[in-house]
Formats: C-alpha cells, sequence, structure tokens
C-alpha cells in the first residue's frame, strides 16, 4: 500500500468516526487541575495527559508538575539472587502552557537511571476546534490499550510496571506525528477517539539482543523521532466508550510497515507489515470503591522466511489489577488517607505458534501473580508493598524457571 493511500484512509477513517457523532456540545476547558481522588468517574484515559497535578507560575500561563519514583527489591531465581537492591527509577517533569485562545501545550520529559536514560516522552500542540475535532501534532503518546497513556506510577499500587505493556507491548511508546482527538457527550455517556499518524517501527524488533520478536526494541532507536525506517508512517487509532455505571471499554489499532524495504529508489525486500490489536476496560465499583483494570493485546508480525521459528509471528498478553480499600478515615493530619489490597494477574505469550516439525507448542511465555498492599496518605502519594510470583518458560517448553521476589516503593507527584 503506497503512502498516499495510506494518507486517504486515515482522513476517511477520520471523517467516519466524526460523522457518526452528534455536532455541537460543551465540555470542561479548564486546563489547569488537580488530579481527583476517585478520577476515573470524571476522566477517559486519554485524558491521562492532562488529568495530573499542576502548580502555576504566578499569573504566567506556564505551569510545572512532574513526580518521583523509588523503589526496593529482593528477588530470587531458581535459588540464585542478586541480594538486596535499591533503585532510583524515575523522575518526570512536566511543563505545559497555554500558548492562545483554543491552544495548549504540553510536554513530558523523563530521567531514569539516576538520569542515565533521558526521554522525550510527550511534547505536543493541541489545538482545539470543536469539542469532537482537535488537532494535536508533536511528539505524541501513541493510544495503544490503556497503560501507554496512563502510565504515572502514582496512578498505580504495583511498584512494578506490567510486563504486557513493557516487555511485548513497548511501554511510553510516542512518536513524532500528528492526528486529529475528540470528546461526545450524551447523559451519562461518553464518546471518544483519537487518530493519529506517526513515526513507527523499525527492523529491530526482530534484530535484538532479546532473540525474538521484541516490539520494545524499537524505543532504542534515537533516530526514531527524526525518520521513518520506512518511509511510511504507523497508523494508529483509538474508540472508547464511559458510562458511570459500566465503566471504559477502549479498542485501540495500530497498523505500519517496519523494515527498509526501498533504497534509493530500489526495491530490495518485501514490506513486512505490523498489526496491534488491543482492548482495556476501566471499572471503579461505587459502593465498595472497588477498582478493577483489565487490558489484553494481539500482535502480529510478517517474519521473513530466513528467520528460525524462534521469532514469533504471533504474540498475545494481558494483565488485570484488581484494588480494593480497606481503610478511608483520617489519620492524624491526614484527612483523606486510604489503605489498598490490591493484585495483578499477568501473562504474555511472545511466540503464539506451534512448530512446523511437530505441531507442538512453542513456549516463550510467563505469567505472574502479584498481591500487595498500598497506603495513600493522599491521592497524589502512595507507598507499596509487593509479592511476585512468577513462572517463565523457555522456547523448548521446558520445566519453568520460577522466581519470587519482594518489592516495596513509593511514588509521588509534586
Amino acid at each position: 500500500m503506497d503512502q498516499t493511500c495510506l494518507i486517504k484512509k486515515f482522513i476517511l477513517s477520520c471523517s467516519f468516526i466524526l460523522s457518526l457523532l452528534p455536532a455541537w456540545t460543551q465540555r470542561d476547558s479548564s486546563f489547569f487541575r488537580r488530579v481527583q481522588d476517585d478520577s476515573l468517574s470524571s476522566a477517559m484515559n486519554m485524558d491521562a495527559v492532562y488529568n495530573r497535578p499542576f502548580l502555576a507560575l504566578g499569573k504566567s500561563p506556564v505551569a510545572v508538575g512532574g513526580y518521583l519514583e523509588g523503589n526496593y527489591q529482593y528477588a530470587v531465581e531458581d535459588g540464585v539472587s542478586e541480594g538486596h537492591q535499591l533503585e532510583a527509577r524515575r523522575l518526570t517533569l512536566f511543563i505545559s502552557s497555554s500558548v492562545g485562545r483554543r491552544m495548549k501545550f504540553l510536554s513530558e520529559i523523563e530521567f531514569e537511571e539516576g538520569g542515565r536514560e533521558i526521554n522525550i516522552e510527550f511534547a505536543a500542540l493541541d489545538v482545539e476546534f470543536h469539542p469532537l475535532l482537535n488537532l494535536r501534532s508533536g511528539i505524541v503518546m501513541n493510544p495503544i490499550g490503556a497503560f501507554n497513556q496512563n502510565h504515572d506510577g502514582p496512578k498505580w499500587e504495583f511498584v512494578d510496571r506490567p510486563y504486557s505493556a513493557t516487555q511485548m507491548l513497548p511501554a511510553t511508546w510516542s512518536n513524532a506525528g500528528f492526528g486529529l482527538f475528540g470528546k461526545y457527550y450524551q447523559k451519562q455517556w461518553m464518546f471518544a477517539y483519537e487518530c493519529y499518524l506517526t513515526g513507527g517501527f523499525d527492523q529491530s524488533i526482530i534484530e535484538n539482543e532479546e532473540n525474538k520478536t521484541f516490539l520494545p526494541a524499537a524505543k532504542q532507536n534515537p533516530h526514531r523521532f527524526e525518520e521513518i525506517s520506512s518511509g511510511r508512517p504507523l497508523l494508529n487509532g483509538k474508540i472508547a466508550t464511559r458510562h458511570k455505571k459500566i465503566g471504559e471499554i477502549a479498542l485501540s489499532y495500530m497498523r505500519g510497515i517496519y523494515n527498509t524495504f526501498e533504497a534509493d529508489g530500489l526495491v530490495v525486500d518485501q514490506a513486512r507489515r505490523l498489526d496491534v490489536l488491543a482492548i482495556d476496560y476501566q471499572r471503579q465499583f461505587p459502593k465498595w470503591h472497588t477498582q478493577i483494570t483489565a487490558e489484553w493485546a494481539w500482535i502480529q508480525v510478517d517474519i521473513p522466511d530466513t528467520y528460525t521459528q524462534q521469532f514469533g509471528g504471533k504474540q498475545q498478553g494481558g494483565y488485570l489489577d484488581i484494588v480494593q480499600p480497606i481503610y478511608r478515615k483520617a489519620i492524624g493530619s491526614w484527612s483523606n488517607p486510604s489503605i489498598n489490597l490490591a493484585c495483578r494477574l499477568e501473562y504474555v505469550d511472545w511466540n503464539n505458534e506451534t512448530f512446523r516439525e511437530t505441531g507442538g507448542k512453542i513456549g516463550d511465555e510467563l505469567w505472574s501473580i502479584m498481591p500487595g498492599i498500598s497506603f495513600r496518605p493522599n491521592p497524589q502519594s502512595v507507598f507499596r508493598l509487593n509479592y511476585r510470583y512468577r513462572q517463565q518458560k523457555d522456547l523448548l517448553g521446558n520445566p519453568p524457571a520460577l522466581m519470587a521476589a519482594v518489592l516495596f516503593g513509593f511514588s509521588c507527584y509534586f
């Protein structure tokens, strides 16, 4: 498919989405706001980029914010341990500004591992023409699943991010690009869409140190904000709906060419496609304040015939989080604290295929369970204690490697 055809499909898709939604409606135009205790009841995942606490600088249109995250870990895998570990995991800074009428700018810069890695995760200008028609351009956070957009540490009761979001999908996956997004309100219903053309993946997803199909490897390409390896943009879209009594459910999709198949106008390889489909769901039950977050994704990659079967053409995985507050009364000078029980169930299959010679199932999969308890002195800060038990099988499906770990950490907006 040539680039002109892809762009035409992108424009037609946006037009189709807009034609399904009624016209003018009002929405909250406030730009700087604090994260609320029950943020899920008033916002969708696509709002996560702005649903953060900011500190305005006097009468300046600029506001700043961010969060800090650190943790302790002791893990044992098959009887072997690296001992006690302390990690200054990440420091993230937000800078936002109201550039002009109906124009907003926001950037998110993350410092990881004590500053050894510095990443611009988001830096985009939003122009609002209509609640259903807004333009976003710059470094865009690709909307695939729920976690990629709503990944801030203080919002989660778990020290580690989900395996499916970090080791199968590339967590905090962002690229240079542009697109449209919008929302529509109808009584207790909210409908939203996003549709972008951005930079995409490259050959590293099948040529990497993991020696398997590994989408997160593309994040290591420092040139992905400057050029597209294949010369074809990545098409990424999401539609979501939310109801106060039902929760939020969303479907997202990415599609693009990942390999360099042309050089100096000559075709040197077959254009190889990558497709990602994800579904996510969130709900908070008002009576018990129980919160459920779930996400599942399927990946399909066109692998060259010359590659061995350890490179999976199909992958799938996801997670389920259950969080139950057990104490929500004042403690000393803390007027709005909470103590929560939590549990995460995870599964990832990096090679959801069978051996051609035997028909047997290819391994390379894991499952994990992680119960925990957390204390929130306020909605913007969390201290969390987790225990992880994990089983991981190799390519041949040998008896799994067993891992157990104790994790303690904190995360706090500032």
